[in-house]
């Protein structure tokens, strides 16, 4: 066997995820043409490159199908249920960064807080007879958040792209995503709450608890983590 490592496939987070690795030693490269999902590693034995989409790679880590993964702190948090029983961060990589936000019109001026969101959504759902809907992809996420926050009268509504765009097309009237800069968010005439972010995400390199490892795979582990000073 050999050491799994799950790359990103494309994109500045392959990128930049093959300058991280190649700055300490290790040489990830894209082998074949631009439609092969195959790769190759260089400067370690016993390792074999894996390249999948970011939000699969949360997925492959917990069902043991790869050692090691880069993703997304937020897709790690979404997409799996207990994540620190199933996989174990080792590193923060320093690109990446996004927080996941709750965002509101900006013409709500009154609506800063989670209290304040908690009272207009009551008095949404008096007003138009169904609850204030909120746009995301992150639904364990959020529904957290907003229990936590004590947030009651909504509902999600799934949407997998182009949230900002669906409180101006009225299938919601809040959003909550992944943003970098803010500002999609103000083009599309949004401001996020006066709260701490739901998640502040990065680029973060995991490693499976439930992959099966021989000792020659122990071994390689180690030397890699070494290698990557961890």
């Amino acid at each position: 066997m050999t050491i799994k490592l799950g790359v990103p496939s494309k994109g500045r987070l392959m990128e930049k995820t093959f300058d991280w690795f190649g700055a300490r030693g290790i040489t990830l490269e894209r082998t074949g043409s631009d439609r092969e999902y195959s790769g190759a590693v260089s400067g370690i034995d016993g390792v074999s490159l894996v390249l999948l989409s970011a939000g699969e790679i949360p997925r492959e880590l917990e069902a043991g199908r790869i050692h090691l993964g880069v993703t997304g702190t937020d897709l790690v948090h979404e997409k799996l249920v207990q994540w620190e029983q199933k996989v174990e961060p080792l590193s923060e990589l320093g690109f990446g960064h996004a927080d996941l936000i709750l965002a509101v019109p900006r013409a709500w001026v009154d609506v800063t807080t989670l209290d304040d969101l908690d009272g207009a959504a009551a008095a949404f759902r008096a007003r138009h007879g169904f609850r204030l809907r909120i746009a995301t992809k992150y639904h364990r996420l959020v529904r957290d958040y907003l229990r936590d926050g004590g947030v009651a009268d909504y509902a999600l509504v799934d949407s997998q792209g182009a949230t900002e765009g669906t409180v101006a097309n009225r299938t919601a009237e809040a959003i909550a995503d992944i943003t970098s800069t803010g500002e999609t968010l103000r083009a599309n005439h949004l401001r996020p709450l006066g709260e701490e972010p739901i998640l502040r995400s990065q680029a973060t390199l995991f490693r499976s608890r439930t992959a099966t490892k021989t000792d020659a795979d122990r071994a390689v582990l180690k030397q890699l983590c070494d290698m990557l000073g961890l």
